[in-house]
């Protein structure tokens, strides 16, 4: 090569550095970052330029949203089927203006008429999945982060297959990082039988090619439109216990019935249409068949919004919280806003108590929790750490009135590089099944002390907080 394309090269790379430079000063959705990006890009252009354009990138760009997006052929189709639950949009009578601001987050009404039952580990839930699966009439929408060809993967695939062999209708989504080590004989297998089958592919063509720092980390099956269910499991071994170095696998899933499976089917719906261009042909007259009606309200969030919806959820019930706020996570990385949240809750009184795992399955995550831990329990935040196996539930209790479940994490994927789906259930009684299962866990769980953390060698202390300076792209 010689000295005068080396040294076009060098220019064009330089001006990369500057371009991107002041895309991060115009995108960049912290001042922090914006500095660190611009810093780095402007110095290290070589190095830096690559980085950014694939863990730099702020937003999720061409997803069209239902929801959102006015003159989308999405939102067309959907303004002729919602009418049909205008009847079931409700609101408890109680604080309607807390509700007003989730409805808004969630660009959807909350609505009546829903049943929610808790599923509680992976025995419970994946009987429900599969009973779910073998009931349906006409169509299977089955979305998962993780697929895997073991044990419970291949039962899995043998219910879908089933029911597709059986003339219903089954579509399947998965995440391509998620889901990398399934393999392509699973897939085909899976074609041939009749399956729909499709990667969400985030990364798609040249315009999109440098967005694989985004995952679609929802966990969605919905079954006629008639029953729903999300949560924290995915579809393999780990998630029932079965793999020994995380021991028994701790986690929540959710049943829904009624008007709210409609908001699942709905974040399926665009999911499908970003991946595939297919708008699918669905049932969207809910069923309601509940003996003691709750109030429902499905909140999708994802880097595509015009807002960080994750975020600012979790904000908000925070600060709604008197009483009581006990969150239960596996990836605690919180954004200062939502550490800032947690602090003022403790001290204005709030039971504060967060519940984390004791054992990592991401080591970058696990190390920058204890960065930023002991400051939390100075303001009065308790941390537990589950002891029995890895704790992989996402769960929020709000006092005695409100619980929240889903796929959301307390992290920065989680608030801003993850599309993910949360159910927010104000209603008493489910709360109190809530508050009992998290009770349980408590019993098994040991509180980390102000003394142990500060007792750590310096060399721990350092890690810890280089981890944490990682978790912007974690």
């Amino acid at each position: 090569m010689t000295s005068g394309v080396i040294g076009i090269l060098i220019v064009v790379i330089h001006v990369l550095g500057v371009l991107s430079a002041l895309m991060a000063l115009m995108s960049s959705r912290t001042s922090q970052g914006a500095v660190a990006w611009i810093v780095t890009l402007l110095t290290f252009p070589y190095l830096a330029v690559p980085i950014y354009w694939i863990f730099g990138r702020p937003r999720f760009y061409g997803y069209t949203s239902a929801r959102g997006e006015r003159d989308s052929v999405l939102r067309q189709v959907l303004l002729r089927f919602r009418p049909r639950l205008e009847p079931y949009f409700s609101r408890p009578s109680h604080d309607v203006a807390r509700i007003q601001a989730v409805e808004r987050l969630a660009m959807m009404p909350m609505s009546t008429g829903n049943r929610a039952e808790l599923l509680i580990d992976g025995e419970a839930t994946f009987k429900s999945l599969l009973a779910g699966i073998d009931s349906a009439r006409e169509y299977i929408l089955v979305q998962f982060f993780i697929f895997r060809a073991d044990e419970i993967g291949t039962l899995f695939k043998q219910h879908l297959i089933q029911q597709a062999e059986r003339g219903v209708r089954v579509c399947l989504l998965y995440d391509e990082i998620g889901s990398r080590s399934l393999s392509g004989g699973y897939l085909r297998e899976l074609s041939e039988a009749g399956v729909e089958v499709t990667a969400f592919n985030s990364s798609r063509g040249w315009r999109h090619r440098f967005q694989i720092n985004f995952r679609n980390h929802r966990k969605i099956l919905v079954v006629d439109g008639r029953e729903g269910w999300t949560g924290g499991f995915n579809v393999a071994d780990e998630y029932l216990g079965r793999v020994p170095r995380y021991g028994p696998w701790r986690d929540t899933h959710l049943k829904l019935t009624g008007p709210s499976v409609m908001g699942l089917q709905e974040a399926f719906w665009e999911d499908w249409y970003w991946a595939t261009g297919d708008i699918l042909s669905l049932e969207w007259e809910p069923s309601v068949t509940c003996n003691e009606c709750q109030h429902v309200v499905i909140v999708p969030s994802g880097p595509a919004d015009r807002c960080e919806t994750a975020s600012l959820l979790i904000q908000h019930v925070i600060h709604g919280a008197h009483e009581r706020l006990w969150v239960t996570s596996p990836y605690f990385v919180p954004d200062q806003g939502v550490q800032d949240a947690l602090k003022l809750a403790a001290l204005r009184g709030v039971d504060v108590r967060v519940m984390i795992p004791e054992r990592p399955d991401h080591l970058l995550v696990f190390l920058s929790a204890f960065s930023f831990l002991p400051e939390m329990i100075r303001h009065g935040v308790r941390i537990f750490r589950y002891q029995p196996g890895f704790l992989h539930q996402k769960a929020v209790l709000v006092d005695d009135h409100t619980a929240l479940l889903g796929s959301v994490n307390l992290d920065n994927r989680s608030f801003r590089l993850n599309f993910e789906i949360t159910a927010y259930i104000p209603d008493a009684a489910f709360a109190h099944d809530v508050e009992t299962m998290l009770l349980h866990d408590f019993e098994s769980c040991r509180e980390v002390t102000l003394q142990e953390l500060d007792d750590r060698p310096a060399w721990r202390k350092l890690v810890s907080r280089a981890a944490y300076l990682l978790a912007p792209i974690q």
